[in-house]
């Protein structure tokens, strides 16, 4: 178990957080999941989620460092519209992909190439046999769920794999972080102090890697 990033390429361009920026409006539309989510205006989420070839400037990286070949098979859960696992086929042609989503929309704005691979189910309660996947990643996915979902999902995830996984999750060091993460995420729902995560790794025997997601990393300031 290591923190890791995993080099998914944002940008370094500061996220200036204004008083109320995003209402309470924002998250009733971003919590239906749908197209005004992934491809209404930018308030409400996404504002348009297309694929740009980002997975593939480090689908190489992720195959190294977690030692896949074509005879792997791989998870990911909360897969959106499926562009790693995309990638990652075209990369190895012959791997075994799988995605889960928790909710309809993307999938079926899912890349055709992929599409069939997907499933629709909760992240807490995966259709797989145990030890299904060399690697198993949930990013940007799991926290949020509420406590209890993110306990079962981390747990699934051990469940499922081999040893190999990677999750990123919402946390934070200090309050102002805190404060200015939970102001700017409009899904975050499980957002801990690292320390706290530490611990529920510990109760889950999750055994993984890891990367917290924060205002640090998301480059969040107050405007």
């Amino acid at each position: 178990m290591k923190e890791y990033d995993i080099g998914y390429p944002h940008s370094n361009t500061p996220r200036v957080i204004k008083p109320d920026s995003r209402s309470i409006g924002n998250k009733l539309i971003a919590w239906r999941l749908d197209e005004g989510y992934y491809d209404g205006k930018r308030e409400n989420g996404y504002g348009g989620f297309q694929y740009d070839g980002r997975w593939a400037t480090i689908v190489p990286d992720i195959i190294k460092e977690y030692e896949l070949n074509s005879q792997s098979s791989v998870l990911d859960i909360g897969c959106k519209k499926a562009f790693f696992i995309h990638d990652l086929k075209k990369a190895l042609p012959e791997i075994r992909v799988k995605g889960v989503e928790n909710h309809p929309y993307p999938i079926e704005q899912a890349m055709e190439s992929v599409k069939e691979d997907i499933v629709l189910c909760p992240y807490e309660k995966l259709p797989f046999e145990n030890n299904s996947f060399d690697f198993v990643m949930a990013f940007a996915s799991i926290y949020m769920l509420n406590f209890g979902g993110v306990l079962n999902a981390l747990r699934e995830i051990q469940r499922v794999g081999k040893g190999k996984s990677y999750v990123t999750l919402g946390a934070y060091r200090t309050k102002a972080e805190k404060e200015l993460f939970l102001e700017w995420t409009l899904l975050g729902t499980t957002v801990l102090h690292e320390d706290e995560w530490l611990e529920v790794f510990k109760e889950t025997g999750y055994t993984g890697d890891y990367f917290f997601s924060s205002a640090k990393s998301l480059h969040l300031v107050r405007g």
